[in-house]
């Protein structure tokens, strides 16, 4: 196994272990490495925090286990950032994004990776976390005043709560005002034109690309 190859897996694997001590430690060596930071997320970080994520859909891994191995994720996020920031200078102030899970659903991995890969692409990301209330989103929307609005749905009992937080934002005067870019597990491109979003992310790299077209003014799946 290659020096790279080495570093992704430990990287993997201190999500796995939602160990964040380790996770710092093995971002720092990606860095040293001079490993893309970006690779580093997808193909280290982000790749344990889905192994993990897989596992907790299929009852193998416990709600407590699934919460050390984001707080994993994240921490190493955090060491890789500031290269990230300085690699893509030009990117800075490309836009705000707000983003969060809607209410009534707790789902926290796929919101997480796409927030890192929204700020590894130079994105200023204000993350609200889970359990979303609409009015939150409104309030939230009015205040930053983001060029985008992503809400994250990953069952078919809450995506309907993405629905109810657009014709919010149409009832406040607000939905000309952002983008809305949707997404997770029982979401999909029809439903988001169904219910007026602008965008729907299939993955991260995906949600990530979107995010970029709506900034560029081209719309849709």
């Amino acid at each position: 196994m290659s020096a790279r190859s080495d570093i992704l897996q430990k990287l993997s694997d201190s999500v796995i272990e939602g160990n964040s001590e380790a996770a710092k430690k093995w971002a720092t060596e990606a860095l040293n490495a001079r490993l893309d930071p970006l690779e580093a997320i997808e193909n280290g970080l982000a790749k344990g925090l889905r192994d993990v994520g897989g596992k907790f859909e299929r009852g193998e891994m416990f709600l407590m286990q699934l919460i050390l191995s984001g707080e994993a994720m994240k921490a190493g996020v955090q060491i890789l950032k500031p290269e990230i920031l300085k690699q893509q200078k030009e990117l800075k102030g490309v836009g705000t994004i707000l983003i969060g899970t809607v209410e009534g659903d707790i789902h926290d991995i796929g919101k997480s990776i796409v927030s890192a890969m929204l700020t590894a692409d130079g994105f200023d990301v204000v993350d609200l976390g889970v359990d979303v209330p609409d009015q939150v989103f409104v309030e939230k929307t009015k205040e930053i005043k983001p060029r985008i609005l992503g809400l994250s749905a990953l069952m078919t009992t809450t995506r309907t709560k993405q629905k109810d937080v657009i014709d919010a934002l149409q009832r406040a005067g607000l939905r000309d005002t952002v983008k809305v870019l949707v997404g997770g597990a029982t979401v999909t491109p029809e439903w988001a034109e169904e219910i007026g979003a602008d965008a729907y992310g299939d993955d991260a790299v995906d949600a990530t690309k979107k995010a970029r077209q709506l900034l560029e003014g081209k719309e849709g799946g």
